[in-house]
């Protein structure tokens, strides 16, 4: 396994839209394993293919992170096909968005349809946090980031921020 580098923004491969997952192979295993790996590394509790310049569709996730168990979920090709409710994620961050945090409006329970690892149907109905996560990993695979969930004047401060601290980096 390797760990894989993760893009930040103002990458433009973030806006990018993920292809379906129509061979699962070896191959896609591997990336599975990598992105595994690379999301417990950097510390994560999700991951989306979109982040390490993967254009297919593929979500990694453990909600029991930070504790002693892990179980990474793997979703190939996740939808989101219900919806309801609100809530306010508190203090989301992406670890493609460093050194940011808000609070998101989000669903408050998805009912999510998907592939696992293996290619086996799956339907999930997930609620609160779990819902947070899923829609957070899902936006990614529709080029979405979490800062375009928030204010305008929130994502303008973070964008100023990011094109002063390239500016820095370039000097």
């Amino acid at each position: 396994m390797a760990l894989l580098n993760i893009l930040a923004y103002p990458d433009k491969f973030l806006a990018k839209k993920a292809k379906t997952v129509t061979n699962i192979d070896g191959a896609l295993q591997k990336i599975i394993d990598d992105m595994v790996e690379t999301m417990y590394d950097a510390p994560g509790i999700g991951l989306a293919s979109i982040q390490i310049g993967c254009d297919k569709s593929i979500i990694v996730y453990d909600l029991r992170y930070g504790e002693n168990e892990r179980s990474p979920q793997v979703f190939l090709n996740p939808k989101i096909i219900e919806t309801s409710g609100e809530i306010v994620s508190e203090n989301e961050g992406c670890l493609s968005v460093p050194d940011f945090r808000s609070d998101v409006k989000r669903s408050a329970s998805v009912i999510v349809e998907a592939l696992d690892r293996e290619g086996k149907p799956l339907k999930i109905e997930a609620e609160e946090h779990h819902a947070i996560v899923l829609q957070h990993e899902i936006d990614h695979l529709n080029g979405i980031l979490f800062i375009n969930r928030v204010s305008t004047l929130k994502r303008e401060l973070y964008k100023r921020h990011i094109k002063k601290q390239l500016k820095q980096d370039d000097n």
